[in-house]
């Protein structure tokens, strides 16, 4: 049974920071697409950044394009994301997913295996 299990949110300031980190408990992480989604209430899930197995390559949606960083640790089987000027708007769940598979991938139904997710609330 693969579990995925995000940490790191909260609530937090308009203009502040948070980390968000991932533990799959997959043997083979690096054989795994990872991605961040977030979903608001009332809104569709969405991905706001994806990352090859290797980490060499990402995907950022435009909302979050320079302001958050995916990255991943394959040693130490985590991603993370760094989210920087938080704004508002990024109040959501975010969910972290890994998908079987090489290539980046925005469309939820492509990953495999999902997290709870994390609360993260912005305040104006």
């Amino acid at each position: 049974q693969v579990q995925l299990v995000e940490s790191g949110g909260g609530l937090v300031q308009a203009g502040g920071s948070l980390r968000l980190s991932c533990a799959p408990s997959i043997r083979t992480f690096s054989s795994y697409a990872m991605g961040w989604f977030r979903q608001a209430p009332g809104k569709e899930r969405e991905c706001v950044g994806a990352i090859s197995r290797s980490g060499g390559t990402t995907y950022y949606d435009g909302s979050v394009k320079g302001r958050f960083t995916i990255s991943r640790d394959n040693a130490k089987n985590t991603v993370y994301l760094q989210m920087n000027s938080l704004k508002p708007e990024d109040t959501a769940v975010y969910y972290c997913a890994a998908r079987d598979g090489e290539g980046l991938r925005v469309r939820p139904s492509l990953y495999n295996y999902w997290g709870q997710g994390t609360q993260v609330t912005v305040s104006s």
